[in-house]
């Protein structure tokens, strides 16, 4: 479980979290939504320990994440963009992550088979595609078994088969009793694969709960729009 007790976060003069409250449960599909510059990567960054919060605490299984860096072994974390080294092939790249994280089994043989990268091992990162670096970045974040995964942008230049196998992927964590944060723009995603939505509004929690929840709160049938909905009603 994740307990997000007030927290704050400024840049400069940039009030980006305001007293975010916020608990999600373990076992499930949690979609973080919200404009651009609500404060949602904040808020994972915080999760992560990449961005310290002003004020307030953060909790993982009732444990608080201040001054500790141990709990960062059970989260395996897609960033939205991943820099690799691109004098490194790919192969070299995996063992390079399976060396740091050698406390853990690592599953890739059976992620390089399903995202179809076997041709691709030996080549140089520099010389991938897009959508290619990201099947590598889903490799590196699923390989390890860990409770909580934490996706940002995940289906990002993914053609339509590997946008089907992500998904599968992302189900089978579910099944495994995991807890999964997704952050996505690709509201058609975000409807088939989330339990629950969490929706950021100026650095404040504006709706959690489902989907159905959110278009019976809107009176809105399709998803999208009572996303819009909101939208609109905040910029009025």
């Amino acid at each position: 479980m994740i307990e997000v007790k007030d927290i704050h976060k400024k840049f400069g003069q940039n009030n980006v979290l305001k007293g975010i409250d916020l608990t999600i449960d373990t076992n499930g599909i949690f979609a973080v939504l919200g404009p651009n510059g609500s404060g949602k990567t904040t808020l994972i960054k915080s999760i992560l320990g990449m961005v310290l919060p002003d004020k307030g605490n953060i909790l993982i299984d009732g444990r608080s994440i201040k001054n500790d860096w141990e709990y960062r072994n059970n989260i395996d974390y897609l960033p939205q963009i991943a820099n690799f080294p691109g004098n490194l092939s790919v192969n070299e790249l995996i063992n390079m992550i399976k060396d740091l994280r050698s406390y853990k089994k690592a599953d890739d043989q059976r992620l390089i088979e399903l995202f179809r990268l076997e041709p691709f091992l030996n080549k140089k990162l520099s010389n991938l595609s897009g959508g290619t670096k990201q099947k590598v970045n889903l490799v590196l974040t699923f390989m390890f078994d860990s409770p909580l995964i934490i996706l940002d942008e995940p289906t990002t230049g993914l053609d339509p088969i590997a946008h089907i196998r992500l998904k599968q992927l992302i189900n089978e964590e579910k099944a495994k009793g995991k807890t999964v944060l997704i952050t996505s723009h690709i509201m058609s995603f975000v409807e088939e694969i989330s339990d629950q939505i969490v929706f950021i509004l100026e650095g404040k929690i504006y709706f959690k709960g489902t989907i159905s929840e959110l278009k019976s709160m809107t009176n809105e049938s399709d998803f999208e729009h009572a996303i819009a909905s909101i939208l609109t009603a905040s910029y009025a």
